[in-house]
């Protein structure tokens, strides 16, 4: 049978980490598999339900480039795919009433205040909390039905086997057993009509022939109770698959403090769709051998069930980083400048940087004005606009020195500018050697000409017959002061490629202002 898996969201929130990687990892074994991808919207909860949320999903998703067969807004043969209009089709009343006709599900009327009450008994008495089947499970007939005649609201809850083991199969953690007498009934039908996600996400999974059920270890303790309802259907059970949780460096539960949020501020950010895939991926994951830095068609090539790990997943920013930094260096120059061009211009980028606030500045230094960030870029876009030719160098000076698109903002604003901002200290250093005008002099009277490969070289010989002329033995006095000179700051992309690419006319205005 065909792998077939869903992403089934609740959507009431945003889509964070946990979420991207569930449906990446279904994403992958569908395409390494030749499989099928499904969308299911789980909306039952219509409390919390958000509209926008769903659509942030569905917007999050398409940028990271996870894509599917099925779905809300693709159609399908298992249509509907939001659980809210399966319900108004009929479609989980339909299959309670099996569950009630077997036997293996029942009626219970019993009060809020008799649930508390229950609730309070078992935890003053030690007991295990849950119901466990109250006045209701072995109700007889007439009871159930005078209670309904009464017009008294209940739920439908599942009837779990006792004196029995329930054991699953994990693909991951092996074999799990349970003694059914410490499961308790969970709740199927709510009073208001609507159904629990212990029914409709599993009774969605057998209608849409979902071949594997893929989710966070957090749902191990609600495995028997799946696996009990597929039995008392007497359908055959999918491959249950609980991934490892995401923790911190720290080994601690993952937060905002290491880094983790939503996944649209990673691409205001300026991290690629194929880094961020790249980094999830490997959060619980590994492909067997030590590779790290792995296109999409790599991953999808690697990708397989026994490569997940029981042990916690860790989130580290700086690995993101590095592999963003990677897969920047991928790309020609033309390529980033394309991508740094939509990135500008997108609405997150924007929303992004013109609210941020920079609630962990690096110490030492200022905090980060997103404001200023979003300038920087701005700039890269207008002379994009009227020297494409001359940004595509820089951005080639500088590719090795990012790790994020916002990052070149910044590294290429001494390009871009009339006059860059001098570090003082740097000023007071180097600005005031006594050699200092007369170099710059001697330089801004012998201008480079010809390809960018002439003129680096140019200046390389230059700036070194300078030294030897004027009697320094290394080459540091000469270029330190030249490179403040020109840029304002004492490190960067190398000083005869920079002094090439700003070209005669920019290198005679800055060195003689």
């Amino acid at each position: 049978m065909p792998v077939r898996v869903r992403f089934a969201p609740s959507p009431t929130g945003l889509l964070h980490v946990g979420a991207l990687r569930d449906a990446l990892f279904k994403f992958l074994l569908a395409k390494h598999e030749g499989g099928e991808n499904i969308l299911r919207i789980e909306d039952t909860d219509r409390s919390r339900y958000n509209p926008e949320s769903e659509e942030e999903f569905i917007t999050t998703l398409k940028w990271v480039g996870i894509t599917f067969d099925e779905g809300p807004h693709l159609g399908g043969p298992h249509a509907p795919y939001r659980q809210s209009e399966r319900k108004e089709a009929g479609i989980y009343a339909e299959l309670i009433n099996v569950l009630l006709a077997k036997g293996a599900a029942y009626k219970a009327f019993d009060t809020s205040q008799e649930l508390d009450e229950m609730r309070e008994f078992q935890q003053l008495n030690k007991l295990a909390v849950g119901y466990y089947g109250g006045n209701w499970r072995d109700a007889s007939a007439e009871a159930v039905a005078a209670a309904e005649a009464e017009g008294k609201p209940f739920v439908i809850r599942q009837r779990i086997p006792r004196g029995e083991k329930i054991v699953i199969e994990d693909l991951i953690r092996g074999r799990i057993e349970w003694d059914s007498d410490t499961i308790d009934d969970p709740v199927l039908i709510k009073a208001d009509g609507m159904p629990t996600y212990h029914f409709a996400s599993m009774v969605d999974d057998h209608l849409m022939e979902i071949t594997h059920i893929m989710r966070g270890e957090e749902w191990i303790s609600s495995a028997p109770k799946h696996a009990a309802l597929f039995d008392a259907f007497g359908w055959p059970r999918p491959i249950f698959v609980h991934c490892p949780v995401i923790v911190g460096k720290d080994g601690k539960k993952l937060s905002k403090r290491h880094g983790a949020t939503r996944v649209l501020d990673y691409a205001a950010e300026g991290y690629l769709p194929v880094a961020l895939k790249n980094f999830i991926a490997l959060i619980g994951w590994s492909p067997g051998d030590d590779t790290e830095a792995m296109t999409e068609e790599e991953l999808i090539a690697k990708f397989r069930l026994s490569g997940l790990q029981p042990s916690p997943g860790r989130f580290d920013l700086d690995k993101l980083r590095w592999l963003n930094g990677h897969h920047i260096r991928q790309m020609s120059p033309t390529a980033v400048l394309d991508e740094l061009l939509a990135y500008v211009s997108h609405p997150f980028t924007r929303i992004y940087w013109e609210n941020f606030v920079d609630e962990e500045p690096i110490p030492n230094k200022p905090p980060k004005d997103g404001k200023q960030i979003l300038a920087r870029l701005d700039r890269i876009v207008e002379w994009a606009a009227k020297d494409r030719e001359y940004v595509l160098a820089a951005l080639a000076l500088e590719i090795e020195r990012v790790l994020t698109l916002a990052d070149f903002g910044e590294a290429v604003e001494f390009f871009l500018v009339d006059s860059p901002t001098i570090d003082p200290k740097a000023a007071d250093k180097w600005l005031t050697q006594p050699h200092a005008a007369d170099l710059f002099a001697f330089i801004a009277a012998n201008p480079a000409s010809g390809s960018f490969e002439e003129a680096t070289a140019h200046y390389d010989a230059l700036l070194r017959k300078y030294a030897e002329d004027n009697g320094f033995e290394k080459l540091g006095p000469i270029v330190h002061p030249t490179r403040v000179k020109l840029t304002g700051k004492t490190t960067g992309p190398g000083l005869f490629e920079l002094m090439a690419v700003l070209g005669p006319d920019r290198l005679r205005e800055r060195l003689l202002a």
